[in-house]
């Protein structure tokens, strides 16, 4: 197909009231990613040229939400609630700009994939002046229903204006259509109020492309990537069905995971080809996983990278910063924070690193912390290659240990140590024989 000009017209002016809460439904999260971003998200990876996004009177945080994630877009306010026709018209600078494919979308319409914006586009390129997306409804109450006569279709019925047989419908509209661009102007300026709510409804396209005998088809998609997003229990729902889909991609890909319900992932996660996932893993916004790694279960990473092969867990926690080498390991209990672990470096146990370099093949024993707070500042600590720092050490930043140092079990280091020495920092053993017995014996009662 010869390439065309697309715009896309994401409706974010709904009040979301059913949520209860004082942030904007299309703000809400899945899989670490607003509602509408995800939406953002879908049409820009269907190549669509230009975006325009319409938001309510005083949504400034909506429109600011709209231009981190797509720089280019333009956002126009609906400044009264009319019906999503009219909702559509608050864009009419950006439709009048003469765009060849005009798509609607809905910001708490999170599922819709790229695919799906590229199939309503390929109808309109193929003839039709409206497109409009279908699914078949397991309950249709509340739905529109779609009007199908002779294989066409004539109408989408709002459910409160549907006469009893069209109720009976269970193909139903998910609200997403695409329209000619040549044409949607005047289409959605001939749509009238005349309905029970007394709203300018986008769904009467039809029926005014209809009466213009222009060409208007229904595309069918499945119902869980139309779901819509109007309070927390259907937030939730959202969010199964994402984390499914993240899931499923990332075992196809390679990644072997023991017990898939049990990990979440973030839309942005990055894990690589033979890395094996074990129950309860955690991945926030920013992690990639190289290939070959293995995590143990009950982990929580967040903005952090782990080298190919590396082993991390379980009760490991990688906070924003972390950066583990190849074939370095993060064992139990472990956190990590703004450090970079060298390849082969090793912490295996009960430790927190943070604010701190840890040279190639160094090992940090058990119950070792790096000091890096003073109650102001942030200070670092730097490990060399190749340093042993025995356990239930701390050091306090900022220090630096050289490569090949030695720190003895139980150290408090406070100043530098030079490469291949041995530091302690501990006071000196003093034994008291006896003392046991006689403290005992003072304090018996009676």
């Amino acid at each position: 197909m010869v390439a065309r000009r697309g715009l896309a017209i994401i409706l974010a002016a709904g009040e979301g009231t059913r949520m209860r809460s004082a942030l904007p439904k299309v703000l809400h999260r899945i899989a670490g990613l607003s509602l509408l971003g995800h939406v953002l998200k879908a049409v820009q990876a269907a190549d669509i040229d230009a975006i325009a996004v319409v938001v309510g009177p005083g949504r400034e945080d909506v429109a600011a939400e709209a231009l981190k994630l797509a720089p280019g877009a333009r956002v126009f306010e609906q400044k009264e609630r009319r019906g999503t026709a009219h909702a559509v018209l608050a864009a009419q600078d950006a439709l009048a700009e003469g765009f060849d494919d005009v798509v609607v979308l809905f910001a708490d319409t999170p599922l819709v994939t790229p695919a799906t914006v590229r199939r309503l586009r390929n109808a309109v390129g193929e003839g039709a002046s409206v497109a409009a997306l279908a699914f078949e409804a397991k309950d249709p109450t509340g739905y529109g229903r779609m009007i199908i006569e002779e294989g066409s279709l004539v109408a989408i019925r709002e459910h409160k204006d549907a006469s009893e047989d069209e109720r009976r419908v269970t193909l139903c509209n998910a609200g997403l259509m695409a329209l000619d661009g040549r044409h949607a102007l005047e289409l959605l300026e001939g749509i009238g109020s005349d309905n029970a709510q007394g709203e300018f409804y986008l769904p009467d396209a039809v029926e005014q492309a209809r009466a213009r005998s222009y060409a208007t088809q229904a595309l069918v998609a499945p119902e869980d990537e139309v779901r819509g997003v109007n309070d927390r229990v259907q937030l939730a729902a959202a969010e199964a069905i994402m984390q499914g889909r993240l899931r499923d991609a990332a075992m196809r890909s390679g990644v072997t995971m023991i017990a898939p319900e049990t990990v979440f992932l973030s839309h942005d996660t990055v894990i690589g080809q033979d890395t094996l996932i074990e129950p309860n893993v955690y991945f926030g916004l920013g992690v990639t996983v190289g290939t070959g790694v293995a995590i143990h279960a009950n982990c929580h990473f967040e903005k952090a990278v782990i080298g190919d092969r590396a082993e991390v867990g379980p009760f490991a926690r990688l906070r924003p910063g972390a950066d583990l080498g190849e074939n370095s390991k993060v064992g139990n209990f472990c956190e990590v924070k703004n450090a970079q672990v060298a390849a082969g470096a090793k912490i295996n146990h009960l430790s927190y690193v943070g604010d701190a370099t840890v040279g190639a093949k160094a090992n940090i024993g058990a119950g070792t912390i790096t000091c890096n707070y003073d109650g102001f500042n942030k200070a670092r600590t730097v490990i060399g290659a190749g340093a042993f720092i025995g356990s239930n050490s701390a050091l306090v930043a900022p220090v630096s240990i050289g490569d090949g140092a030695f720190v003895g079990s139980g150290s408090v280091i406070t100043d530098d140590v030079p490469a291949d020495a041995l530091a302690l920092g501990r006071g000196r053993q003093v034994v008291k024989a006896g003392w046991g017995k006689a403290f005992r014996d003072a304090n018996k009662k009676g």
